[in-house]
């Protein structure tokens, strides 16, 4: 049966759970969920997630909602990249939570603060201030990276699959990959495994759909 993964492009949250489950092999196809005109506000979707939020993951009458725990599933499901042995299944979801408090929650703000609202209406001090704090989470990423390929063990785990979620991503929100040699390498190794997408290739949906 093949899963259904709620989504759409612009979502960094999305494309985490999208790139764990076209890196681990898995049989998938995204559902279009239409955000910019209110698709998780209807009362279908709030049905299926009453968070509100993407992605959704469908797997039969498995339903999960949070990237983090569908990527928890795949890892489930194929035994693929959840750490070696429990010492690093433990650093993996050390820096997936630290990704989603520090870096992929500020990213997400700053991104739709600085490009998805009208330029009158775009918060420039509240901008600024998160373009402090994400900074600070670059600081500790690239330090990471500058000593090692990957954040867990030897190889790609979800802790890389998390951290890397919206820094792919080409409109500005205070990152540029010049800026941060150890990422920027880190980003490569990521981009050239078999099967990697960029998220506006691997979901439905980005800017250029709305202009």
């Amino acid at each position: 049966m093949t899963i259904r993964l709620h989504c759409f492009g612009e979502s960094g949250n999305a494309y985490k759970a999208a790139l764990a489950l076209e890196l681990a092999g898995m049989d998938w196809q995204p559902v279009f969920v239409d955000f910019f005109n209110g698709g998780t506000r209807t009362p279908e979707f709030r049905a299926l997630n009453p968070m509100g939020e993407v992605p959704v993951m469908v797997d039969g009458e498995v339903v999960l909602t949070q990237s983090g725990v569908i990527q928890q599933y795949v890892a489930e499901k194929t035994g693929r990249f959840g750490g070696q042995d429990a010492g690093e299944a433990r650093e993996v979801l050390r820096w997936q939570f630290w990704d989603n408090h520090k870096m992929s929650s500020v990213a997400g703000q700053v991104r739709f603060l600085s490009n998805f609202l009208p330029e009158d209406k775009r918060p420039a001090e509240v901008i600024a201030f998160l373009k402090g704090r994400l900074a600070t989470a670059y600081k500790v990423l690239d330090a990471e990276l500058s000593a090692r390929d990957w954040l867990v063990g030897d190889g790609p785990t979800l802790a890389d699959l998390s951290c890397c979620g919206y820094l792919y991503y080409p409109e500005p929100f205070g990152f540029s990959r010049a800026d941060w040699p150890a990422i920027d390498a880190w980003l490569t190794r990521i981009s050239d495994l078999p099967g990697w997408k960029h998220p506006y290739d691997l979901m439905p949906g980005s800017p250029a759909d709305r202009a």
